[in-house]
């Protein structure tokens, strides 16, 4: 396969449509290799997420000439976050990332890195009927197993002939095996929770196989009642107390349309290490698979979560959920209660439910 080191998502499309219905008749045989990303001394890259395009600027200043654009899914070397040079009264978010090549706006880059993993040829024997495989690469693309799609976000994706990715951070469910021709190890992945039924071949170095280590709680020793989450709706932050000591601080993306992320004290009461989430029209809604750390508080739908499709945090972005950076997510998860094991990565409480939320307008 042509290395897609210089080629964006717009270049992609080219490509993948010309094939679009080989993969579907055959598609163990037209499983994508992971293409081969740039490298950085940092480790880290930016991804553009599906929002047309962004600009690299030569100063980070939005009145700074133009570079050049990059497209969807289009990787650059993450170098440093630097501080806007001229502020922007309209954004919240100052931060620019500081490439090779010029300035992006932070907000329109998601932070990356490439960890591709060593694959396993077997099922485990763990009891369960599978493993959850987190992606720890920029992303990796897919074919379906049972086309056609179910799902209105992937149904759109194949109807257009736009690539079928997942994307760094998201978690899936994994339930079989298969050497590809060219000696590859893919992984069956689709979702347990959820789900519209559409189920994906890719290629299983893209997936971390989750572990206890990676579930553990932290700081269990801690009395539950001394667990407070405290999510800011003016200053789009959320910090984790312990009695009157804080102990985890993040910015996040809470709902845009006003009370659609609701004030007051709540609970926890559900907490899946992935589910899909979907809601709204096909004009206007959303369909996301994968979405990790998952953390319901209010009703079935209003959680704290991963997010992967922006870097916005700090600013108003989501539907109602608490958006939060995969890694933030991830520790919040483990922190509150209740704990979940890998089987079958689903708890639900009664209620008092588990640790304590309070959604407020500003400090108090």
């Amino acid at each position: 396969m042509q290395s897609t080191r210089n080629i964006s998502r717009r270049d992609f499309l080219k490509l993948a449509g010309a094939g679009a219905g080989v993969l579907a008749l055959r598609p163990l045989k037209r499983v994508f290799a992971l293409p081969q990303f740039p490298e950085t001394e940092t480790g880290l890259l930016g991804r553009v997420p599906f929002i047309g395009k962004v600009d690299l600027h030569s100063q980070p200043d939005v009145n700074s000439p133009v570079v050049k654009s990059i497209y969807e899914d289009g990787l650059v070397p993450w170098l440093r976050e630097v501080n806007a040079t001229n502020v922007d009264l309209n954004v919240r978010n100052q931060r620019w990332v500081e490439t090779p090549d010029g300035y992006i706006w932070a907000s329109n880059l998601q932070p990356v890195r490439n960890s591709p993993n060593q694959t396993i040829t077997t099922m485990p024997n763990n009891g369960a009927e599978g493993f959850w495989g987190e992606v720890t690469v920029p992303y990796v693309d897919f074919v379906m197993d049972n086309p056609p799609a179910r799902g209105p976000g992937v149904r759109w994706l194949t109807e257009n002939n736009v690539p079928t990715r997942l994307y760094y951070s998201q978690v899936m469910w994994i339930d079989q095996i298969k050497q590809a021709d060219d000696g590859r190890t893919l992984y069956r992945v689709n979702e347990r929770y959820g789900t519209f039924g559409d189920i994906f071949w890719a290629d299983g170095a893209a997936f971390h196989i989750l572990t206890d280590e990676d579930i553990s709680p932290i700081n269990p020793q801690v009395d539950p009642q001394e667990k407070t989450v405290r999510v800011n709706l003016t200053y789009q932050t959320l910090s984790c107390f312990e009695g009157s000591r804080e102990v985890y601080f993040c910015r996040v993306s809470t709902g845009i349309l006003e009370k659609s992320t609701p004030l007051g004290e709540h609970t926890t009461w559900r907490k899946l290490i992935s589910v899909h989430m979907a809601g709204g029209t096909v004009a206007s809604g959303f369909d996301t698979a994968g979405i990790s750390w998952t953390n319901l508080f209010v009703g079935q739908g209003v959680a704290i979560h991963s997010t992967f499709w922006h870097n916005d945090f700090g600013q108003q972005r989501s539907h109602g959920c608490v958006n939060c950076k995969p890694e933030d997510a991830h520790w919040i998860w483990r922190w509150t209660l209740p704990d979940v094991p890998l089987e079958p990565g689903d708890v639900t409480v009664q209620m008092p439910g588990g640790t304590h939320v309070i959604v407020q307008q500003r400090l108090v």
